[in-house]
């Protein structure tokens, strides 16, 4: 694992190499590498990696060691001023053509953050400064807040994603039925052979920090009971499931109405955790008052929540399909292209498990895991009535699953 390299890492190398025109931004959701692969970019070179969790004394702060000046202190904008301000001094002793980086993780933590990089940064500019910013942080939607509301035009964004079934084959030599099973969170891979400290692990350090910290404590949410049985109902039990929210409001201890639900389904959405796929339908108005799909961006947070065993699931072929069909909903979600969009079409007594939109294209997946039905009248029906899409098979009698997940999604469009 030390010396794995998703291939994001690449694209931020060039950016780095590169006279400094925008900040760099790496975004993602939790435990997902982002801090792990900027330090690698900065091993060869000239740069310094600072955190609001563990502010550091830049005079005596490495790369790769870190140190906190003040432990448990909430960050402050002064406090990203200085850093800035040191980088900066660094940057101008330079030799003429080289460059320097500052990577602040975390900076959504810092009240304010956005409208103080803005000022920063346009004087860098002014002064043709040769100092490269990277930002990082665990919180999609709130750094998703300050960019568009004061960065807008300043910044480029490298996303970073769940891991995909060929990365953690190729770091941690997962088999396909272990990551169907254990999901794409490199720092838990180590742990799955004592599936109880594995499962601990995914809760303790993985759920609740971004249940706790990315979204409680960071967005007003006025029924935090509500959102988190939320988060368990349609990761547990529901992920792979077309289900109403008002069948879900009525078993919730929490009163709440399904518009609420809704907003709490967007924010888990954000945080890269949950997300409810709209029905496919000609008309906006349709889709959304369609019953969604729900579906977990990684089914680690499925299996940690659940009550099967590696083993047990194996053995249920039921439980086994929707793991299977939430592992295809996971990679359409974490994939798509950001003008792709990703739904369900159900025309009852007809369904299909996925319908992937790209402009004028469209491709119908329907998952196959033997647990289901082997008609394929669901495709046949949505291929009648919109010509243009592509059907396909995945799993048992059509493409297998793992070459499904090893493969771009836009492979499949033609």
């Amino acid at each position: 694992m030390t010396n794995f390299e998703r291939n994001q890492i690449q694209i931020l190398r060039q950016r780095l190499k590169e006279f400094p025109q925008f900040m760099v931004v790496v975004a993602g959701p939790r435990q997902v590498g982002k801090s792990f692969m900027v330090r690698q970019a900065l091993r060869h070179l000239r740069g310094h990696f600072v955190s609001t969790d563990q502010p550091v004394d830049f005079a005596d702060a490495t790369v790769m060691s870190v140190s906190s000046a003040t432990p448990g202190a909430k960050p402050t904008g002064e406090w990203l001023v200085t850093q800035w301000t040191r980088a900066r001094a660094k940057a101008m002793a330079l030799q003429e053509g080289e460059l320097y980086v500052l990577a602040i993780d975390e900076i959504q933590k810092i009240p304010r953050w956005s409208e103080i990089v803005k000022g920063l940064w346009d004087d860098d500019r002014a002064g043709r400064i040769p100092l490269h910013i990277v930002l990082l942080g665990s919180s999609p939607w709130l750094m998703q807040k300050g960019l568009t509301e004061s960065l807008a035009g300043r910044y480029e964004t490298i996303p970073l994603s769940h891991w995909s079934y060929s990365e953690m084959q190729d770091a941690f030599d997962f088999s396909l039925e272990e990551f169907i099973y254990f999901g794409g969170y490199p720092g838990s891979a180590p742990l799955i052979r004592d599936e109880n400290r594995w499962r601990n692990y995914v809760r303790g350090s993985l759920i609740r920090p971004n249940i706790e910290k990315d979204i409680l404590l960071m967005t007003r949410v006025d029924k935090p009971a509500l959102l988190k049985q939320l988060f368990d109902l349609g990761c547990g039990a529901y992920s792979g499931q077309i289900i109403s929210l008002t069948k879900i409001l009525g078993q919730l201890q929490d009163a709440g109405n399904t518009v609420t639900l809704t907003d709490y389904l967007h924010l888990l959405s954000q945080a890269g955790l949950l997300t409810g796929l709209q029905k496919y339908a000609g008309h906006e108005h349709r889709r959304r008052a369609s019953p969604p799909k729900m579906n977990a961006h990684n089914t680690a947070l499925m299996s940690a929540i659940g009550n099967y065993s590696f083993s047990e699931s194996r053995q249920d072929r039921s439980y086994w399909g929707r793991l299977v069909e939430s592992t295809v909903g996971a990679f359409l979600i974490n994939n798509s292209p950001d003008d792709y969009g990703v739904f369900y079409w159900r025309e009852s007594p007809h369904e299909v498990d996925f319908i992937v939109t790209a402009g004028n294209k469209m491709l119908a997946i329907e998952v196959k895991t033997g647990s289901k039905p082997a008609q394929r009248t669901g495709l046949d029906v949505f291929c009648k009535k919109y010509p243009q899409t592509i059907p396909l098979i995945v799993g048992e009698g059509g493409i297998p699953i793992r070459e499904f997940l090893i493969r771009p999604i836009q492979s499949w469009l033609g």
